[in-house]
């Protein structure tokens, strides 16, 4: 929960356009060093699978140091959510000044079955990362900054509700990658797109 002089406020109040994912601000040479090793663990990703990547392997492609690595990154979760950050970017991005209806422009109701189908198509394409990001330790998904950014919007679009707050939770728990991806094997991806929708418009 945020703070102000005032005491504590829900994150539901602070505007959206200050919970986006913010582009990292670095001298020229880490900047260097970090787009290589996001080059480098995006391929090998793609090649072999996030888990059967390690951080020496992204290290020696990359050409840096094992040490340069985890200075920067932490870990492996910790590269995964930088490799999904200009992904996010762009969907927030869509959100703030698109065109509608995921963008300003359409009812709440639109906005928000909109927002579920992009949230979707980008959490299956990149799953084992979200996945990797979001499960890395116990309550990293709701620490995650852009979490903050995915949960006011929805707070704001269920705003006709009787705790926007709480049902904007509940309405992303059910897009967790963790359950998503257990999900998916049994029902496929079409069931859990209509399944999404249906809760949706019973939230709102």
């Amino acid at each position: 929960m945020a703070h102000d002089s005032n005491g504590p406020r829900s994150a539901s109040a602070i505007p959206l356009e200050l919970l986006r994912t913010p582009p990292p601000k670095e001298r020229a040479d880490a900047a260097r060093n970090r787009a290589a090793v996001l080059e480098a663990a995006a391929r090998l990703f793609a090649e072999h699978g996030v888990e059967a990547v390690s951080m020496d392997q992204v290290a020696a492609a990359a050409g840096v140091g094992k040490g340069t690595l985890f200075r920067r990154f932490g870990d492996k979760a910790g590269l995964g959510a930088a490799l999904l950050d200009a992904r996010e970017r762009v969907l927030q991005e869509a959100m703030l000044s698109g065109p509608p209806p995921l963008g300003p422009g359409a009812p709440a109701d639109e906005r928000l079955a909109a927002f579920l189908d992009a949230y979707l198509d980008y959490l299956l394409g990149h799953l084992a990362l979200v996945r990797m990001s979001e499960t890395a330790t116990a309550g990293a998904r709701y620490r995650i900054g852009a979490y903050r950014f995915w949960h006011r919007h929805v707070a704001i679009l269920l705003a006709g509700t009787p705790d926007p707050d709480h049902a904007a939770h509940a309405l992303l728990a059910a897009l967790a990658a963790d359950h998503v991806a257990a999900l998916l094997p049994e029902l496929g991806e079409q069931r859990i797109r209509a399944g999404l929708q249906r809760f949706a418009r019973s939230a709102i």
